[in-house]
């Protein structure tokens, strides 16, 4: 912004005004931006526009939780959550319509993929989401865990994150927005590099056979691989990554399941969150009943991993973890290939 600003021959000053306008006060007419010239505005308004993605289907949970679908171009929406609970407001956005990856349990994957998403379209949710809520309820946590793989659009994700923690636009803390992937390590690595928000990684299996199986992207990036990955960007101290780990019945929530996934972790300062499946039409899924998920967790306590167990939101409205779908304009193609993404 500040080079835009200097390119046009203004000082650039002027960038931390708009983004304070735009983002801070949701403002979107040049006009509105009263601590500019009115010169300044009207030459603003002739150069560009400030377009943010079209809230198309508002949908309200019985449990509070909200789901937007937006409008991002002429065919495609993607889906953006709002999840309130007591003392924050946690909203989880999606980084790609659709996603090349094909995890197994995942509804998302089902659709497809058509393209990386935009810097603009990635912060829009935020701040279409932000408009729709109003000044009374506050976006405190961003997740990046809604459609697509984050590190497979790298470059528009850490874009985007920059302007959520920018203390003239969102001034989110690093610890307050999450990144989760399902094992790209060289984008990961490349990650540390540029940022240390949260990280939270798809695991779901505690070997290789059955992750391949659930996570195929595990096939290129093995556990070997991704655990001392995700060592590394932590580093020494108090963090930790969250090891998201669905549940599915007869498929990865064994007592021996859970014992080996409390030795595959032993090193790694990670948290365990189990999180219940959710189903999806013509799923060959059923999610692990009650009982097996608390037998499950107190196994990874005793071993020594804090352990928590997702709750439940916005079932009633599709809104719930794995569940998002959108609309892509070719549910059939996967235009993206894996190895030119991460490089």
């Amino acid at each position: 912004m500040e080079d835009y600003f200097r390119a046009i021959g203004e000082k650039p000053f002027r960038a931390a005004q708009v983004l304070q306008w735009i983002h801070q006060r949701g403002v979107t007419d040049f006009d509105a931006m009263s601590n500019l010239s009115k010169a300044l505005r009207a030459r603003l308004a002739e150069l560009g526009e400030i377009r943010p993605p079209e809230i198309v289907v508002d949908q309200l949970a019985s449990d509070g939780t909200r789901k937007w679908l937006m409008q991002v171009d002429a065919v495609n929406r993607i889906e953006t959550v709002f999840i309130p609970e007591e003392g924050r407001g946690t909203l989880c956005i999606s980084s790609q319509v659709g996603c090349a990856l094909e995890c197994s349990f995942c509804s998302t994957a089902r659709q497809g993929f058509n393209r990386n998403l935009g810097v603009a379209e990635i912060i829009g949710q935020l701040w279409a989401a932000q408009q729709a809520l109003g000044t009374e309820t506050r976006i405190t946590n961003v997740v990046l865990m809604g459609m697509g793989e984050p590190l497979l659009n790298f470059a528009n994700v850490v874009a985007a994150v920059d302007l959520m923690l920018d203390d003239y636009a969102y001034s989110l803390s690093k610890r307050r927005v999450t990144l989760s992937t399902s094992g790209v390590v060289p984008a990961l690595e490349r990650l540390a590099e540029v940022t240390d928000i949260s990280l939270a990684v798809s695991l779901h299996a505690p070997d290789n056979a059955l992750r391949d199986e659930l996570v195929p992207i595990n096939r290129k990036y093995p556990l070997e691989e991704l655990l001392p990955a995700c060592k590394r960007y932590v580093g020494e101290g108090r963090r930790k990554v969250t090891m998201e780990y669905v549940m599915l019945e007869g498929v990865n929530d064994t007592p021996a399941h859970a014992r080996a996934l409390v030795k595959r972790l032993a090193g790694i300062p990670s948290k365990v969150n189990l999180i219940p499946f959710n189903p999806f039409p013509q799923s060959p899924y059923r999610c692990s009943s009650p009982e097996t998920i608390a037998r499950f967790s107190e196994i990874l306590q005793k071993g020594g991993l804090i352990t928590t167990t997702r709750k439940t939101r916005g079932e009633d409205i599709d809104a719930a973890c794995g569940q998002l779908v959108g609309k892509v304009l070719d549910k059939s193609k996967r235009h993206v290939r894996i190895e030119a993404a991460t490089r």
